[in-house]
């Protein structure tokens, strides 16, 4: 993923092009960008705020970021992955399995999507929850493997992993905080719009 470490690696960060950001719109397919920087493009019209670690130190770092900025010191996390809970179980974070008690909701998921810069989760993260039950704050742990070209390729993906059982409650987080870019197209269709942060990991 040289294009990740390009934009925000190594202290030396560059941004994309913004002529590309603005002549390309969210519905005008662009066969010719990189899968990475498609996904970070659309990611960022729908509002998402995008943290690119390239070690699980700097993702540790990024998360201590995240609740300092909000004030969140004193806030448990809701997550309903023990296995996300394990990984950070040294970082200082205090899990809650109740959503009611939460304003923020942590997070892995199963694709993302470059095709609109969403975020492809099911039941492994979700359990039999809507998306409007959860708290409008979401962290999400993602890695750069789990990148995918569309919902299409992410679907045969999580058929061809799970064969021995397709997860529930397929369905993807997209709408985030309404910005100047989005503003005009910002359209929830019934969905909840979430404040979202994702740490990236590279790991490949």
């Amino acid at each position: 993923m040289g294009l990740f470490s390009s934009l925000f690696g190594g202290g030396k960060k560059k941004k994309a092009s913004k002529a590309t950001a603005e002549t390309r719109g969210v519905h005008m397919p662009n066969l010719n960008l990189p899968i990475d920087e498609k996904f970070t493009i659309h990611f960022k019209k729908n509002g998402g705020k995008f943290l690119y670690c390239d070690s699980f130190t700097e993702v540790s770092d990024a998360l201590k970021n995240i609740v300092q900025e909000n004030h969140w010191e004193e806030l448990s996390f809701f997550s309903m992955d023990p296995r996300l809970e394990e990984k950070f179980s040294k970082e200082n974070v205090v899990f809650t399995s109740n959503a009611n008690a939460s304003e923020i909701f942590f997070t892995t998921c199963e694709h993302l999507i470059a095709q609109n810069g969403s975020i492809l989760v099911s039941s492994n993260q979700l359990k039999e929850k809507k998306l409007n039950e959860l708290p409008e704050n979401v962290i999400v742990f993602a890695t750069t493997s789990q990148l995918v070209e569309s919902i299409g390729e992410g679907l045969k993906s999580i058929k061809k992993k799970y064969k021995h059982g397709i997860p529930a409650n397929i369905t993807t987080l997209k709408h985030f905080q309404a910005t100047n870019e989005n503003a005009d197209d910002f359209l929830t269709y019934g969905s909840s719009s979430k404040h979202l942060y994702l740490l990236l990991l590279e790991d490949l």
